[in-house]
């Protein structure tokens, strides 16, 4: 099926994503409400939905959470004003798969929706994982074995976003509003440092993967004798 729900009270920017998606070959349920995406989410069981948070009948999270206490599984990406580090991880907590703060560009949003529809539903966790690595976002550190270390913010976005790519690629572009946001101004080699550190960590807790960096496209967690 490739057709997803967008809950987006605005009628602007439901229209805007919508047409973002469309050009990209995903159509759109459009609701406007919480209890409105209720009734349709009863009947159709899409491979995505994106989700804003401030809704006229409540925060589109506890959406969310009535999902998952249902043990629907479905992929989720948060949009939001909200983009504090401690409310990206309520969002995980609470079941979302990807947490999105506005502004962002629609090029982002459509590669994250993408990536949420790549994956089936039961590979959704809490805590991610990917090969032998393991994310846990509410400690904020990466695990692999018996081993694990602490991450930065920005490191924890980052390898969220890697994990959950699950060996595919991910533009610098989306590796960058994922760590800083879209409106944070970031410097020509704040990404490069930033995975400079990761590989080091990786490294330091002797994952079998590693950041590989797919020239011309972006970056991708590899096993090390499978990496380009």
């Amino acid at each position: 099926m490739n057709r997803i729900a967008l809950l987006e009270d605005h009628e602007r920017m439901a229209a805007l994503v919508s047409r973002a998606l469309a050009a990209a070959g995903i159509e759109t349920d459009v609701y406007h409400s919480i209890s409105q995406a209720t009734v349709g989410l009863e009947q159709i069981r899409y491979p995505a939905l994106v989700v804003d948070r401030n809704l006229p009948d409540g925060d589109g999270l506890e959406l969310v959470r009535k999902l998952r206490a249902r043990r629907i599984d479905t992929p989720c990406l948060m949009l939001t004003a909200r983009d504090a580090l401690h409310d990206r991880i309520s969002g995980l907590e609470a079941g979302a798969d990807d947490y999105l703060p506005k502004p962002f560009s629609m090029e982002e949003l459509v590669a994250r929706v993408r990536a949420l529809m790549r994956r089936a539903p039961q590979q959704q966790s809490l805590a991610p994982q990917h090969g032998d690595l393991r994310i846990d976002p509410v400690e904020g550190r990466m695990i692999s074995g018996a081993e694990s270390i602490s991450l930065s913010p920005a490191e924890l976005q980052l390898m969220l976003v890697l994990v959950r790519a699950a060996g595919a690629t991910v533009r610098r572009t989306a590796l960058e509003a994922a760590a800083w946001g879209i409106a944070e101004p970031v410097t020509p080699n704040a990404l490069d440092v930033a995975l400079h550190r990761l590989r080091r960590k990786l490294g330091g807790i002797d994952s079998r993967l590693q950041i590989a960096n797919q020239r011309g496209l972006g970056y991708a967690l590899k096993e090390h004798d499978a990496a380009a």
